[in-house]
């Protein structure tokens, strides 16, 4: 059978399995452009429509459960319900929210996050990783007085920031210098090149959405050189990769930036989003200094993220669990790369965050991926198919729910995928 044939296939199987889902998708439709409202959510033929979830699982609207191995993208790290999230938001709710004032809660999260990540002396909150990674920005520019901001291919930071593969025609209006993801020498000669009037360098420590691809601790030593020399603040988004260790990958590479960009779990699941660092760049936004940069925000400081994130972090994700789960994701992708060998498909990642590829070829940068979009769907429909729910693009976050369990069964479902389709993995 030819790769078109299967992945035909794939999606008339999808489609005869999920009425109920492809029917509330048309509904959808009819208010909302494509019937989505999170472009990173929506597959042709359409997408499943969740009803209700529970620890690791999913179930849909025609009642199939399926292992969550996405994670909603790393913010659903305390897995789905977890009952100590739900008693702090309940404990929420029972004071009341919507207070136009501040609250107790704000103030215990904050110095949970600065006392855990090292370039973390003051903080802020938003609503979203995106708002996080544009106020970062703004404190540079701010800052130095300068325009220039360094990002690198295959980054993503935000709706309005996503820069890889030429970046989306929304992308926020900023003086934006591409630079090659681990390239030493290419980063050196345009960190030289721009110094002037270099403002920043953002980058993530691990690309995310563009493949889990590791930095090199060169890579991250080299930036930090560069903002040094040229008086540049290095911000890292660590969104996505806060999760590798008590304090981020800035702890386990043991590179520290000027400013830090947060979201996803450490809401504890909840809206949220923050960025902070140096007390000198943070302190521009101190309302009782005499020309204060202003930060607003209806739902900065909401009672849910608030209490949700704090009691997250204190109870359920202190730095062992942050290791423990570092650890299975290691051994999972190492398992997943053993069943793999022989074929042109390999696992990226680090920890429990990981992105099949197909391909043979090693990936240190986005330059390097093959671009195999029909091998990816046929992949996530016979995932599903079997029971596993994963990132259209191949992408998994291991949640704390996720055990051993979750992943044998994982492991030997792409064992079974291989062997029914090894003939199209050349």
């Amino acid at each position: 059978m030819s790769l078109d044939a299967a992945v035909a296939e794939a999606r008339d199987r999808f489609a005869a399995a999920n009425p109920r889902s492809r029917a509330a998708h048309e509904r959808a439709a009819a208010s909302m452009p494509g019937g989505n409202t999170r472009t990173t959510l929506f597959y042709p033929p359409f997408p499943l429509t969740m009803a209700r979830a529970d620890g690791c699982r999913l179930t849909d609207l025609d009642g199939h459960t399926y292992v969550d191995l996405l994670g909603d993208y790393t913010a659903g790290l305390y897995g789905h319900n977890n009952p100590v999230i739900r008693k702090a938001v309940d404990a929420a709710l029972d004071g009341g929210w919507n207070l136009g004032a501040h609250g107790e809660h704000e103030a215990r999260l904050a110095a949970v996050l600065c006392a855990r990540f090292p370039s973390l002396d003051l903080v802020r909150f938003t609503n979203s990783g995106t708002e996080a990674n544009l106020l970062a920005i703004a404190t540079a520019t701010t800052h130095t007085g300068r325009r220039t901001v360094l990002v690198f291919d295959g980054g993503y930071h935000g709706s309005v920031l996503a820069v890889g593969d030429g970046g989306v025609p929304d992308n926020g209006p900023h003086l934006f210098v591409l630079g090659e993801y681990n390239d030493l020498a290419a980063t050196g000669r345009l960190v030289d090149e721009h110094a002037g009037d270099l403002a920043a360098i953002l980058v993530e420590p691990m690309l995310g959405s563009g493949g889990c691809v590791p930095a090199t601790p060169e890579f991250l030593e080299l930036l930090r050189r560069g903002a040094s020399e040229t008086g540049a603040v290095l911000v890292f988004d660590e969104v996505m990769t806060s999760r590798m260790a008590g304090g981020g990958m800035q702890e386990l590479f043991g590179v520290t930036p000027d400013m830090t960009t947060l979201g996803k779990y450490t809401g504890g699941g909840m809206t949220f989003g923050a960025f902070g660092g140096r007390a000198e760049l943070m302190a521009r936004y101190d309302p009782r200094r005499p020309g204060a940069v202003p930060h607003a925000g209806t739902f900065n400081n909401n009672v849910f993220s608030m209490a949700a994130g704090y009691a997250g972090l204190t109870e359920l994700f202190p730095p062992e669990a942050s290791e423990a789960l570092f650890a299975r994701g290691e051994r999972l992708r190492a398992e997943l790369n053993g069943a793999c060998d022989g074929v042109a498909m390999r696992w990226t990642g680090l920890g429990s965050m990981l992105t099949v590829h197909f391909q043979r070829e090693p990936i240190s940068a986005p330059r390097d991926m093959r671009r195999t979009p029909a091998h990816r769907e046929l992949f996530h429909l016979d995932m599903l198919h079997r029971g596993f729910h994963l990132a259209r693009r191949g992408m998994i976050a291991l949640s704390l729910a996720t055990g051993d369990a979750e992943c044998a069964a994982f492991t030997a479902a792409v064992t079974e995928f291989i062997a029914e389709h090894g003939p199209l993995l050349k």
